[in-house]
């Protein structure tokens, strides 16, 4: 599969006043198309500020973003963005709320029935379709992510980027709706790169996990391949060796030194576990 994003010597700093902050030092990282890429670091190191370069949300301070090809300059409609807060508007339905993103990318060259059709399809791979016509405070939380995840995938983005999406749910809504977005990426083949600060999540939905250093300065630590086959049966992977050695792998990352001439280590298993610039 071809590299689809490309993210080329990327550093970022926030001027705040007469202050700077340095997010992101010397980001180098490819991801391919229909890939899953999951973003793990600690509060500060930047995994939101490298989403927003992705998005066009924020342009880098030095360096490159490309996106098919093309540098990333601005917001696109093939890039889509699903925040950890669902962003619903509250006087809308379900519909509604999907609808407009959907109006907004294809109103111009599509009839309205087209547009209705196309929201209810969203609706229907997010299993909201008996949701329609509910407004969000009518919604359980997971229904109101779900819907962000539908009004996002509504628009036909071929890159979906997700910044903590299940962290405010319950554990059960979050497996039932980490579950659902890789069937619905499945379906889809949608490029996807997530923020997380959990590691059995990653693990779960990832074809790569991305290790970001503690800001300020953020830069990459390592990147493991998670050589697991897929579809994932959670319950059989509790005793899985490579699942608890790659578990292993992430969390000797998060808690140990985060220097990072430090982080690149010895892997603590022989399990596929490559330096970023291989990449």
């Amino acid at each position: 599969m071809e590299k689809f994003i490309r993210i080329e010597s990327v550093s970022h700093v926030f001027t705040r006043g007469k202050t700077q902050v340095e997010a992101l030092r010397d980001i180098n990282l490819s991801i391919r198309q229909g890939e899953f890429v999951s973003l793990i670091g600690h509060s500060g190191s930047g995994k939101s500020t490298l989403l927003n370069l992705v998005a066009g949300l924020t342009l880098p301070t030095g360096g490159v973003v490309l996106c098919g090809g093309r540098e990333v300059d601005g917001p696109g409609p093939e890039r889509a963005v699903v925040f950890q807060n669902h962003a619903l508007l509250p006087w809308l339905t379900c519909f509604e709320n999907v609808h407009l993103a959907v109006e907004r990318v294809f109103g111009s060259r599509e009839k309205k029935s087209q547009l209705q059709e196309r929201t209810r399809a969203a609706l229907a791979l997010a299993g909201l379709s008996h949701a329609e016509h509910k407004l969000p405070r009518e919604m359980t939380p997971g229904m109101r992510q779900a819907a962000g995840i539908a009004r996002a995938l509504a628009t036909e983005p071929k890159v979906l980027l997700m910044d903590e999406p299940f962290s405010v749910l319950d554990g059960r809504t979050r497996v039932h709706l980490q579950d659902e977005l890789l069937r619905i990426i499945a379906t889809t083949g949608t490029t996807v790169v997530m923020a997380t600060h959990d590691a059995d999540e990653a693990l779960i939905l990832s074809d790569r996990i991305v290790m970001l250093s503690n800001g300020p300065g953020a830069t990459l630590g390592r990147i493991l391949d998670v050589n697991l086959e897929r579809p994932r049966d959670r319950l059989a992977l509790i005793n899985h060796s490579r699942y608890l050695a790659h578990r292993a792998t992430i969390l000797r990352f998060l808690l140990g030194p985060q220097d990072p001439t430090q982080a690149k280590v010895a892997p603590a298993s022989n399990l596929p576990l490559e330096d970023v610039n291989s990449h």
